[in-house]
């Protein structure tokens, strides 16, 4: 069952890169008393995730933040290293947390998750946008497979 509007994100641990290596960062203290805008998407490195997902948050990053988001984060089943690595690829520095989760635990457990090991992927995350406010989901973009148009920054910005 996919989460939606009104349910509580579920805990979980997700990994991120820092200076002295992947670190566990959960899901509690992430969206714990915070408003956080979360975009998730199949993989690091793919084209429409690098070309435009990414750099959609990034260039309204401080648009974000002046609408009231505390926290901008990017979720994708990749380990911390590849989530430091293309966040580095990216230029993000501290205006998106690039938050691995290796083991899809997380994506599954808000049935986000999708199965494309015919395509030699694995288990990947669906592409989304969400807007979550002390934990709680209060707007959720879903986007149909292989598709980009709802989960973009600028479609956020509008319903904050």
């Amino acid at each position: 069952m996919t989460i939606k509007a009104g349910d509580k994100i579920p805990s979980a641990t997700l990994y991120v890169m820092t200076d002295d290596g992947p670190d566990g960062l959960s899901t509690d203290a992430l969206f714990g008393g915070k408003k956080v805008a979360m975009f998730g998407l199949p993989g690091a490195f793919t084209p429409t995730c690098s070309a435009q997902h990414v750099p959609s948050y990034l260039s309204n990053a401080a648009a974000l933040k002046a609408k009231g988001v505390d926290t901008i984060v990017c979720l994708s089943v990749n380990d911390a290293f590849v989530m430091g690595a293309w966040g580095k690829d990216q230029g993000v520095g501290d205006a998106i947390v690039m938050a691995g989760d290796g083991s899809a635990l997380f994506s599954k457990a808000m049935g986000l998750d999708m199965d494309l090991t015919e395509r030699g992927m694995g288990v990947r995350c669906q592409r989304f946008s969400m807007i979550v406010d002390d934990g709680v989901v209060t707007v959720l973009n879903h986007e149909a497979p292989g598709e980009y148009r709802v989960s973009s920054a600028e479609v956020m910005l509008e319903q904050l």
